[in-house]
């Protein structure tokens, strides 16, 4: 199993989302979804059009835990979720392909790497890579892990740091500030 890593520096996710942006905003808004709300990519990928449409929340139960989530739709989202929605039906799967079809975790796996290697990230990146950075941005603006463990329903801090790559970061920082 490749172990991915979070995007650490604001402005290549800047830049991944530039990219995204001139593609078409189906690929931008999945990849905002995801490092804005810190879901796994199957329950992004599970939403339909009616889970999002004149909603303050988005309301799901995570494929993968069964247990119901709940989170508020930021001014960002809005703003690319009523673009993207309009003229659509509540039924139809929010994201979907050329030919219909929901959009599949391989494709979005695609549609990230080939966007980050294009912003120029090198490190190890898929769709586990949105869930990371926003857990990873959303510690270092708050420092508060506790909060992001509720987010992401790990059993202990200490796994949240770790998953993040904190643990990594604070290490790799020792190292550089320690001279003798």
């Amino acid at each position: 199993m490749k172990i991915v890593e979070p995007i650490r520096d604001i402005e290549t996710i800047k830049k991944v989302e530039s990219i995204l942006a001139r593609k078409n905003q189906r690929d931008l808004l999945f990849f905002v979804l995801g490092t804005n709300s810190g879901l796994r990519i199957s329950d992004i990928l599970g939403l339909d059009v009616g889970d999002v449409r004149n909603k303050d929340f988005i309301e799901l139960e995570e494929q993968k835990t069964g247990k119901r989530k709940k989170f508020p739709i930021n001014s960002k989202l809005e703003q690319l979720i009523n673009k993207y929605i309009k003229n659509r039906s509540d039924d139809e799967p929010l994201f979907m392909t050329k030919f219909s079809n929901r959009l599949e975790r391989c494709n979005a796996y695609l549609i990230i790497n080939s966007a980050c290697r294009e912003a120029g990230i090198k490190y190890k990146v898929g769709t586990h890579t949105l869930r990371k950075t926003f857990g990873y941005h959303h510690y270092q603006k708050f420092k508060d892990v506790v909060i992001l463990q509720k987010i992401f329903n790990h059993s202990s801090p200490s796994i949240t740091l770790r998953y993040i790559g904190i643990e990594e970061d604070e290490i790799f920082e020792s190292y550089r500030n320690f001279i003798l």
